[in-house]
This record gives structure tokens, sequence and C-alpha cells, in this order.
């Protein structure tokens, strides 16, 4: 067999991974992604002698992963792209390239990714970046950021426009060079949950569950119903939060002030639940491997219900209200579209994903932790619009604060908030997988003879979906890229990790 079958959060032997030469890798994963299988991780490890690559892909119908590999020695600086098959790959293709040097002939499309301290190739700036050019008498080109207004993280937009119409967008990421990988494979594993939490701030509670859950997963951690419950709820309520700052700013974009400001303050109810369970309002502290560091008693139950329950409340007033407004829908609708075809080919996740009619959502597909015992179920939508992605929000928030509402009313009974620690599975990969607020999050750890962790892979959704927001906005105006931005609403710190 050249795949080892494994699942979400669980943990298979580094020896049962089948070892393919790259032509014959490349051959399978052809297959399988013909099959309807996608990659959620591809990535290196470098070896004595050589780099390893490890490929995982998924299976969402089946809820099953399969991984392989292909070991380069270190004479071996090429094989074929992938990309050039699947488009899926070229974003991952990239990535392998600048970190080990090991090119993939072929690919249309090879530049660097983040420009990362430990990069092959050192001699690559990023002031050389080789920005892609359109010829004309009528072309210009309209440059944004990297440093922007306010508080948005930096990130460099590149339209090349005929009149306010835009040809072609390119989004040119990775300034921070934040090395969260590196770091999290340096010292003990255990140790590494605030950093975790600041992968990305607004995620906070959708890493840390995954970080969690895929050390207890290699340990062989029994976690409590009542502390899995509580991590879901906290899930959720992250999930709330992100989607009433992405309406908030969308109404703000196209002039709708009213929706701007109660989306908005209907936001800080929800996070100031988080704040009444752990003290934060963006649930840092609040999971740890093991469980959870906070209970939810009687009193606190109560409080939670009753303001979840207006929040639902308010939620649908003002959503009605919202997209039944004409000026809000004119500008909404038939802009920035990314249908069901393109949205599969570039393999996008999460919400974004779903309103192109693209059905995944690691809750269902995947499920994990509470969701096992209480699915969650997929919605989906077709026009890809920016209207699409909005009203999507809008739905998923209103099906959260049910789900929310019904978890609280039902608690698992138990004391048991955190167990204690466990020693990691030897020379073994562990892949976990969570569906926070943007989408799919991955995180995949390697470890060595002794059970230290030796590699930390992580995939934000934001790097499968940045590259559908470039492709939204062809033939749009110049003008409408505020509202496909917020319509997407991506992570920069989640791209550069």
């Amino acid at each position: 067999m050249s795949w080892a079958v494994t699942s979400n959060n669980q943990t298979i032997d580094l020896a049962a991974i089948p070892v393919e030469t790259a032509a014959g890798l490349r051959a399978e994963i052809i297959e399988q992604c013909g099959r309807g299988a996608r990659p959620v991780a591809f990535f290196g490890q470098k070896l004595s002698s050589g780099v390893r690559l490890f490929v995982i892909l998924a299976d969402d119908p089946r809820s099953e992963l399969v991984a392989s590999s292909a070991i380069f020695a270190e004479s071996e600086k090429s094989y074929p792209s992938i990309s050039s098959e699947i488009p899926a790959f070229h974003l991952f293709e990239r990535e392998f390239f600048e970190e080990t040097g090991i090119k993939p002939e072929g690919h249309p499309w090879l530049k660097p990714v983040r420009f990362s301290h430990n990069r092959a190739d050192q001699s690559v700036r990023m002031a050389d970046y080789p920005f892609f050019k359109v010829e004309g008498e009528s072309i210009h080109e309209v440059a944004v950021g990297p440093v922007h207004a306010g508080v948005i993280e930096p990130g460099h937009f590149r339209f090349m426009c005929s009149g306010e119409k835009v040809h072609h967008l390119e989004i040119h990421l990775g300034y921070q060079h934040r090395g969260i990988e590196p770091m999290m494979a340096d010292g003990s594993i255990w140790k590494k949950s605030k950093l975790v939490e600041s992968i990305t701030g607004d995620s906070a509670i959708a890493n840390s569950l995954a970080y969690s859950s895929l050390l207890e997963t290699a340990a062989g951690i029994e976690v409590s119903a009542r502390a899995t419950a509580i991590r879901t709820l906290a899930l959720e309520l992250e999930r709330v939060a992100l989607h009433m700052s992405s309406l908030s700013g969308l109404c703000a974009d196209v002039g709708d002030l009213t929706g701007n400001t109660f989306f908005g303050a209907t936001r800080t109810y929800v996070i100031n639940s988080l704040l009444d369970i752990c003290g934060s309002r963006f649930g840092y502290s609040l999971i740890r491997p093991g469980g959870v560091n906070f209970d939810i008693d009687a009193a606190l139950s109560a409080k939670l219900l009753k303001t979840l329950e207006m929040v639902r409340d308010r939620v649908f007033i003002i959503g009605e209200r919202t997209f039944n407004m004409p000026g809000v829908l004119s500008r909404f609708q038939h802009t920035g579209i990314v249908d069901f075809k393109t949205a599969e080919k570039i393999n996008m996740v999460g919400i974004t994903a779903r309103a192109s009619g693209l059905k995944r959502d690691i809750r269902a597909d995947h499920p994990f932790g509470f969701y096992r015992l209480y699915p969650a179920y997929k919605l989906t939508l077709d026009s890809g619009d920016v209207f699409a992605r909005a009203y999507m929000r809008y739905l998923e928030a209103t099906r959260s604060l049910g789900y929310l509402i019904d978890l609280l009313s039902g608690l698992p009974p138990g004391t048991q908030l955190l167990a204690e620690r466990g020693s990691l599975k030897p020379d073994s990969m562990t892949v976990s997988m969570v569906e926070g607020p943007r989408g799919e999050l991955v995180h995949v750890m390697l470890t060595g003879a002794n059970g230290e962790a030796v590699r930390y892979k992580l995939k934000d959704p934001s790097f499968n979906n940045w590259f559908a927001l470039a492709l939204a906005v062809r033939g749009e105006g110049v003008s409408d890229f505020p509202i496909c931005n917020k319509s997407f609403d991506l992570s920069y710190c989640g791209y550069d990790l």
C-alpha cells in the first residue's frame, strides 16, 4: 500500500508511512486527488542526509486521512511539479521549495511565500519579489501596503488595472517573519500554550484546541466529557464573535452604519461571555492539554444562557434588516464571485468555500471533541459572491447560537476538568484538525526516538484562501476591493507562521 490510512486525532508510527520515490509519490497523489482527495499538509523534515517530504490528503466523505512520503537525498534538488496537474498544491509546493531548496520543476507560479529566516536561499530578498506585470497603454498599477492605516497587519496588494477594472491582483504577504513552527519544536512541546494562542489572536481557542487535542492523542490522555463540552462552547463563541466582527466591517464598507454598530456591539456581548468564563475576552488560558482551566457553574451557566438568547434575538433582527436593504444588496450581490469549480480547484476551505457551494466543514467531515456526540450540520450557498459570504456568516452565527444554547442547557456533569500529562509516543506522527471561525486549521507533529517533538507543522485556513481573494476581484472595480476583502476576512499572521 502506498498510503497509510489514519484519521483526525489519531497517532501513527512513522515507520508505517510509506516511502516512495518522488515520481512515484507524484503519481500516487494525482491518482488520489482524481478520486476526490485533497491536500491538507505538505512539508519537509530534515534528515541527517537529505529531506523527507510528508504528504497528507483528506478524504472527506470517508472521514479519513491518508499519508505518504518521499526521501530526497542531498544531491536531489528537484522533482516534477504536482501543481501543473493539481492546482491545489501550488502554494504547498512553493512553501516546500522556499524551506528546502528542492524545486518543483514546471511549477506555474514559483515565487517566495513568506521569506522565513530559515529559508534555503538566503539571497532571496523581499525587495526583489517578482510581481506579475500587465503591459498596455491603458494599464496602470495601484499599490496598497504593506503598511496600512489603523491596526491592520502588514500585507502588500498590487492591482493591475485598466481604468477602474481590475485585471489582476497579486497579494504579497510574509512581512512579519515570526518563525512559529521552529519555536514549537524548540524545547518542551508541553509548554507552548501561550505561543499557540498567539498564532492568530482571533482564533486562539481554535488553535489551542488543535494543539491540545494533538498532544492528548499522542500521549493517550482522556479528556472528560465536561471539559470537552466547555471547549466546544468556547470554540462556538469564538466563531460567533468573528462572524459578528466580519459583518460589522462589511456594513461599514457599504455605508450601513446601523448594521456596523449593531453587529459590532453584539460581538461585545459574545466576547464578554468568554471573559466571564476565563477572564479573557479572547479565551486565553481556557484550554490546556488535558482539558480546561475553568468550569462553568450553575449561576454562570444561567447568565450565559440569558445573554446568548438575547444575542440570538439581536442577530436575527439586525440580520433580517441588513439583508433586506436594497442599498446593501446592490453592493453585495454579484460582486467578487468565486464559483464552485474554482473553489474546488484551488482547495478553498471554511465558510468562504461553503459560500461557493463547497461542502467542507471539519466539524462534520472529520468530527472532533463534542461534535462526535452532538453533530454540526453543514450549511452551504452557491452564488460565491460577497452576499453569499456575508449571509453565510449570518446563517452560521444563528446556527452556532442555537448550538450554544442547547449545549448550555445540558452540560455533562462531573468535576474533572484537567487530566494529568502523559508521555508522547516516540517516532510517530499525529494530525489534529479543527474547524475554526475561518475554516480548517491543521496541526501536525512528528516525534523523535525519545518522544520529543522534532517537527511541528501548522496550516491556517488563510493559507488556502488568500489566492481566492485575488481571483474574486478579477473583472471588478477597484473600489469594490474593500468589501471583497472583508467578505473573506482573512488573517495575515495566520499566513505568516
